[in-house]
């Protein structure tokens, strides 16, 4: 789990431009890092190419944390298996 929570901080950061350790595990994108609804949308798609999943489109509002968006692709790559 610390290594998808690692790998997607990296992403995060790498698409709002930011460095990894600026992204704190309960910081709301939208509100406490200035994320809009394109890099969000670029955060999933980067998020569904990695690890090779599809999250539904309706899970998008979700991605509202680092931990939750963890544990969205956590919950989804179990039910995968």
């Amino acid at each position: 789990m610390d290594d998808i929570k690692e790998t997607i901080r990296k992403m995060v950061a790498e698409i709002l431009e930011m460095k990894p350790e600026q992204i704190g595990d309960d910081d709301l994108f939208i509100k406490d890092l200035g994320m809009d609804s394109l890099r969000a949308l670029e955060i999933m798609a980067s998020v569904e190419k990695k690890y090779q999943i599809r999250i539904e489109e309706d899970m998008l509002p979700k991605f509202t944390t680092l931990n939750e968006t963890v544990k969205i692709v956590a919950d989804v790559l179990n039910k995968q298996k």
